[in-house]
């Protein structure tokens, strides 16, 4: 276990290049839409796979560890293999990372679907890898809208629902 694994202080420590990206406490509205993601997926997961809230790293170099607030992966990941999805809840301290820097490092490392949750405005953005290399847009549902994904397993999605 390393040092930073062993920090149990309320702040999610990754490493982007190097560099330590510290990101402090979060709202109770964060941590509500999170338990609520989970709870959506967990009920559509299959036995294969894992959702993991905040408890997983995925290190795609040596140099970079990402922790996203949740990710779907084989119940036997290997920290260096791509989760199936990671999921980012935005909060006002976290947006820019996770809507700029954070989507270009999924993208980068080829992790195939990556959903951004607006709690403040329920909203949630599905992006998916088109030909391997760059993000697509599937979807961006608002409010009270539901959206039936297919990856990483079938799931009804509604920011509403997720965010309430």
């Amino acid at each position: 276990m390393t040092t930073l694994e062993a920090t149990r202080d309320g702040r999610r420590y990754e490493v982007v290049d190097g560099r330590l990206l510290v990101t402090g406490a979060q709202p109770p509205a964060h941590h509500a839409a999170v338990v609520a993601v989970m709870i959506a997926l967990k009920q559509a997961c299959p036995p294969n796979l894992l959702v993991a809230v905040g408890s997983l790293a995925f290190r795609p170099t040596p140099h970079t560890s990402l922790r996203p607030d949740l990710m779907v992966c084989p119940r036997d990941h290997h920290i260096t293999q791509p989760p199936f999805l990671a999921v980012e809840v935005l909060s006002p301290s976290t947006r820019t990372t996770d809507v700029v820097l954070k989507r270009a490092l999924y993208e980068r490392h080829q992790v195939p679907s990556y959903w951004l949750l607006d709690p403040t405005g329920q909203e949630l953005t599905i992006l998916n890898l088109t030909d391997t290399t760059t993000y697509t847009c599937q979807a961006v549902l608002q409010g009270e809208e539901v959206l039936h994904v297919t990856h990483p397993f079938p799931v009804a999605l509604s920011p509403a629902a997720l965010t309430q």
